[in-house]
This record gives structure tokens, C-alpha cells and sequence, in this order.
């Protein structure tokens, strides 16, 4: 049925979040912040591989880097872009409203919870493609194994950020819902070279989420997030 990846990821999302808001009761606030860090750098290292893997390049025997201006003029395009419409402070905000309809006022944690997971699970080749799949031919293998990752990750996060993070699935299941119902629309836009383009740009925005981890508030990421479009769009024109 199209549409199922999208289903499975959400609940993937949401079971492997109660888990880690389970084991997070458990755990000293040392504990917790040390999951952090420890998140953090691993979501720098799967941004940094992501990004080798997208430029590096054998030729002669020699390694080669590709695509580093189209990297650079698209991030610095969609920054800017993301900046004028101001997209951190809109998601924010629908982070306020999830924190008060969900009881959780006195959680002082719960908004950047929700923006950085919902960040580390949205931003991806796998979750565009993957739902393109879903939406054209009813093909989710690349949801599922993207659910068991996610799953991990945010029972990870959970249980060292707390319960904000859980409800990254709201925004999971609305943009991957939405991918798969155009997917007939959004498919031929996404050829090898769009793909390529997407991932690599996706990953230095995953590599940004980890130093976030790390060091609080040092890239406004969700202004960021046009640079993938802009990415997809390079590749159609160029």
C-alpha cells in the first residue's frame, strides 16, 4: 500500500523514542549529557561520511573532490533564503505549540529536542527518494531501513535530550507523507545527479546538526534547509 514507509518510520520514530524516554528516567544528568556529546559526534561523523562519499572520486589514481562549488553556492544560497523567510523561528514556534498541547510547559528542553531531532531525521537522501518510491511504485525497502535507524537514533536522543524528541514523527510523517503523495510529480526531478547533489548538501546540514549537539546554537540550521532544494535544482540546470 503507498504510503506504508511513511507509516513506519512515524511509528518506528515514536516506539524507539518511548524506549529511550524510559531508559532516560533511569540515567544521572551526567549520564544524559554525555549521550549528547556522544550523539553528537557520532551524527558529525555520518555527515562527514556522507559528504566524502558524495565528493571523493578515484581518476588516475589520484583522489579527486567534486562538487564542492555547487556545495558552496547552494548552501550559501539556501542559507540565505532560509534566512529572509526565516524558517528556524517558524518551526520553533511549532515546537511552542507541540510542548503546550502536549503538557509538557515545564520542559524547558522539549522545543530544541524536537527541532534537532526532528532535523536529524528529516534531512536526508533516503527520506526523499525513499518516499518517491513509495509514492510511484508502492516501494518502501528504503523507508525500512530507514525506520531502523531512526528508530536507534532516537531512542538515543530521547533518552539524553528528553521527550521533545519524540515528536519528530509529527514532522516525518508530514513531509514524507507529503513526498509520497507527489510522488509521481517529484520523481522525474529526481535523476542521478539530483540525488548525488541532495545528499551531499544533506549531509553537511547533518554535520551541522552534530556540532549543534555539541555546541548549542552554533548553526541556525532550519534557515538552511532550502540549500538542498537549491541542490536538486543545480542539477536539473547544470
Amino acid at each position: 500500500m503507498i504510503g506504508t514507509g511513511t507509516l513506519v518510520n512515524t511509528a518506528a520514530i515514536t516506539a524507539g523514542g518511548l524506549a529511550g524516554l524510559l531508559g532516560g528516567s533511569l540515567m544521572s544528568e551526567n549520564m544524559r549529557d554525555g549521550l549528547i556529546k556522544v550523539n553528537g559526534a557520532a551524527v558529525i561523523m555520518i555527515g562527514i561520511s556522507g559528504v566524502i562519499s558524495g565528493m571523493a572520486d578515484i581518476s588516475s589514481g589520484s583522489l579527486v573532490m567534486n562538487g564542492t562549488l555547487m556545495m558552496v553556492a547552494c548552501l550559501s544560497l539556501g542559507t540565505a533564503v532560509g534566512e529572509l523567510i526565516n524558517i528556524e523561528d517558524r518551526l520553533t514556534a511549532f515546537g511552542e505549540w507541540l510542548k503546550e498541547k502536549s503538557g509538557s510547559g515545564s520542559d524547558a528542553g522539549f522545543v530544541n529536542a524536537f527541532v534537532t531531532a526532528s532535523l536529524t531525521v528529516c534531512i536526508g537522501a533516503m527520506a526523499v527518494v525513499g518516499a518517491v518510491q513509495d509514492g510511484i511504485s508502492g516501494d518502501w525497502s528504503t523507508l525500512a531501513v530507514k525506520s531502523i535507524l531512526d528508530f536507534l537514533i532516537i531512542m538515543v536522543m530521547t533518552a539524553g535530550m528528553g521527550k521533545g524528541c519524540i515528536f519528530s514523527a509529527v514532522p516525518v510523517f508530514l513531509f514524507q507523507g507529503a513526498v509520497t503523495l507527489l510522488g509521481s510529480l517529484i520523481g522525474p526531478l529526481m535523476t542521478e545527479a539530483a540525488v548525488v547533489n541532495l545528499s551531499l548538501t544533506g549531509s553537511v546540514l547533518v554535520f551541522c546538526v552534530g556540532v549543534n549537539l555539541i555546541f548549542p546554537k552554533t548553526f541556525r540550521i532550519c534557515n538552511m534547509l532550502p540549500a538542498v532544494i537549491a541542490a536538486v535544482i543545480w542539477a536539473l540546470i547544470l
